[in-house]
């Protein structure tokens, strides 16, 4: 099946396009050989199992495995590892090591990431399967303006482009001006970076006098944060570079694995359930698995690595997901319809309802003229909290 530009429409159709009900036989069967997996090799996941009063042979049932099985928090990852340096006692052995990378340790010292040579190449092709389904192809240029450095950043990201026969042009972090000047003299047809450096852009190019709209680019990969997937800051990025957005997410802990990936922007993300099997649990008690549409903390779980292994990894994020049959693109995948809505700690409560940052910047996204920062001011006057939103106001708005 073409997908109109002369290439095959799926990276991987069986797997992509396969019966639901035959993945989550599949996603069981990984579950109880991962679990089989970190409860013998690896002390963490042991001690932990036993102090819970859990063992392995108690899942049967993807049920089971939400309501029995303890999740793991970054606190506890950390702890290990300055119990256990540098990977921690959660690590597999690092003799297959080939890749190692870290947190950007702004508030001590980093947490460290190990991938396996196995590990690392089963991941590039997870990527490549992502980047097909956002539409990347062969003949197309991609400019990367993810950093190059300890974090993981654009490396997924580059050898997964590299997988696929894309030419990759790997620019890391450059300054805004020279970006938007290379992809004039490059003709780069793909950008990938943060929603909001995609953001600051347009405001880069408007200062300069560049209309980014008629670019050559075609086509934005984002990440690393919220907002790729909000219906505002999504409308707003498209219209400034005139180019369809595409959110693809994980966090350092799972990466460089996927979580989720945008094909069709109209669908939200699809959940790569086969790869990171995502539950949305209740946000005070993560055994309490919710139904589809009902908002919680997103779990997830490294269904093959076997290096670091994520088993139930809280992510501290909040979303909410459906599973209602094929999306518009036939793949067969659960999804998230808004993509990651925040970090759960982020949340305020004003005046007894729960507000989100990104909800507001949902709504700020589709007021002409406004810039791409805002704050929020949160006060109480007498019994009843205040809300100031201050956002910037573009040159000529009255």
């Amino acid at each position: 099946m073409s997908d109109g530009r002369g290439y095959r429409r799926y990276w991987d159709e069986e797997r992509e396009t396969r019966d639901p009900r035959e993945r989550e036989r599949l996603i069981l069967e990984r579950i109880r050989h991962q679990l089989a997996y970190v409860y013998a090799e690896l002390p963490f996941y042991r001690r932990l199992y036993d102090e819970r009063g859990f063992h392995p042979d108690q899942v049967r049932t993807l049920e089971d495995f939400s309501t029995r099985v303890p999740v793991v928090t970054k606190a506890m990852l950390v702890a290990d590892q300055a119990a256990h340096p540098p990977f921690g006692s959660y690590a597999g052995p690092a003799t297959d090591m080939a890749r190692i990378h870290g947190s950007s340790g702004t508030s001590g010292t980093p947490t460290m990431y190990c991938v396996s040579q196995a590990d690392w190449t089963r991941s590039r092709d997870l990527v490549a399967l992502a980047m097909w389904a956002m539409g990347a192809r062969p003949d197309d240029i991609a400019q990367i303006g993810f950093p190059f450095s300890l974090f993981f950043g654009g490396w997924g990201v580059l050898q997964g482009l590299e997988h696929i026969g894309v030419t990759a042009f790997p620019v890391g972090n450059l300054d805004s001006e020279r970006h938007l000047e290379l992809i004039g003299r490059v003709g780069s047809t793909i950008f990938s970076g943060t929603p909001s450096y995609c953001q600051h852009l347009i405001s880069v190019a408007e200062r300069m006098g560049v209309d980014l709209a008629a670019s050559s680019v075609r086509r934005l990969i984002v990440g690393g944060e919220p907002g790729g997937s909000l219906a505002g800051t999504r409308e707003l990025i498209t219209e400034g570079w005139g180019a369809s957005v595409h959110d693809s997410g994980s966090t350092s802990e799972m990466y460089p694995f996927n979580t989720n990936v945008t094909a069709d922007p109209a669908d939200g993300v699809l959940l790569i359930d086969d790869e990171v099997f995502s539950e949305v649990v209740d946000r005070d008690d993560p055994n309490v698995p919710l139904p589809d549409g009902e908002r919680g903390g997103i779990v997830y779980t490294h269904l093959w690595r076997e290096s670091q292994p994520m088993i139930r990894f809280w992510s501290g994020d909040e979303t909410y997901k459906v599973a209602d049959g094929p999306t518009s693109c036939g793949r067969t995948y659960p999804r998230l319809p808004e993509g990651i809505l925040g970090r759960l700690d982020d949340m305020l409560v004003i005046r007894g309802a729960n507000v989100y940052p990104s909800a507001v910047e949902s709504v700020l996204r589709r007021v002409d003229g406004l810039g791409a920062e805002f704050e929020i001011l949160v006060d109480r006057s007498g019994a009843m909290d205040e809300m100031t939103v201050r956002v910037e106001v573009r040159p000529g708005l009255a």
